[in-house]
């Protein structure tokens, strides 16, 4: 057997690993604040929003709170953002707590600002209640879609869950509900933040079977506090592996050592997702750009030299 045969025998070829050639343009990203409830919130959504600026997501959504609680707010960032930012804002709608006409007049509104993406979704009654629509309002989502259709021709994001929604019976009435909301009009996909890449991908491979075509992108929220982490997905039918609960067992006075473990881990799992063939990602910022930053970096994302001369903000 010649030297070179042997090294194949110890060291048998693998599969080209996507995320180790990485390039500015390879990768697309999008991020979602809330707005912000006080003077220190909004400094630091703020400070946030400059330092992800200069990677140039393909859009920035802000979220309505818990039955459109935060709703006013959510209009001012959205206004401030295209006054003052490069950047695409896109609005989320929600059924809840508003009329058909209360939310078509939102719609329009948005539309005269210059707005032309919105995220729509059903939304969530708040904690501990059940959700009921409102009277004279959009019941599901696919209504939504279609009534923000016939006010103006928005490009739509919907949401999906590779892990159920919590009101849903089976995964597969959700890819239902989900093909429903293609079908009405919306071109775009996001996904619940999901920990599990193989639950992604096989929800991803299930949606395509049914004839969904539209672009599925993952959810990624990197993991500041794994104890709050581990509550909100709790709360939202997120399952998180046992053996990502073992990799912070122990940190929960060990800040450092809990963000060293946070940063190990969302790299792996979205240059994991990158050797699977995915190519955009939500990041879900919680209004904190240090993670976001640093995973962009590793999917190739540089900020261009004119836009770090002309913005020097860091993070706290």
């Amino acid at each position: 057997m010649s030297s070179d045969q042997a090294d194949l025998v110890r060291f048998p070829s693998r599969p080209e690993r996507k995320s180790l050639f990485l390039a500015s343009g390879d990768i697309d990203v999008s991020f979602e604040f809330f707005p912000p409830g006080s003077a220190l919130m909004e400094d630091g959504l703020w400070r946030a929003i400059r330092r992800l600026e200069p990677l140039r997501p393909t859009s920035v959504s802000v979220t309505y709170g818990a039955g459109g609680s935060t709703r006013e707010r959510t209009h001012a960032t959205i206004a401030r953002l295209l006054r003052e930012t490069t950047l695409n804002p896109a609005a989320h709608l929600t059924c809840i707590g508003a009329t058909r006409a209360e939310i078509d007049r939102i719609a329009r509104m948005y539309w005269d600002l210059g707005v032309r993406h919105i995220v729509a979704i059903r939304g969530d009654a708040p904690a501990g209640e059940r959700y009921d629509p409102t009277p004279g309002g959009y019941e599901r989502a696919v209504d939504l879609v279609e009534g923000l259709k016939a006010v103006a021709d928005f490009e739509i994001t919907v949401a999906a869950h590779p892990e159920r929604h919590p009101d849903s019976a089976t995964l597969a009435t959700d890819i239902e509900v989900l093909k429903a909301k293609i079908d009405a009009g919306a071109t775009r996909i996001i996904t619940q933040f999901v920990f599990d890449t193989d639950r992604f991908l096989r929800f991803e491979e299930r949606a395509r079977s049914r004839g969904i075509t539209a672009p599925i992108i993952p959810g990624i929220l990197p993991i500041h506090n794994f104890a709050q982490v581990a509550a909100m997905a709790s709360r939202v039918g997120v399952g998180v592996p046992a053996w990502l609960v073992r990799r912070f067992e122990g940190l929960e006075n060990d800040s450092g050592t809990q963000r060293l473990a946070a940063a190990a881990f969302a790299a792996e799992q979205v240059l994991g997702l990158v050797d699977r063939g995915v190519t955009e990602f939500h990041f879900y910022t919680l209004n904190r750009a240090d993670l976001v930053y640093g995973i962009c970096h590793m999917l190739g994302l540089r900020p261009q030299r004119h836009d770090l001369e002309c913005r020097d903000f860091v993070d706290n």
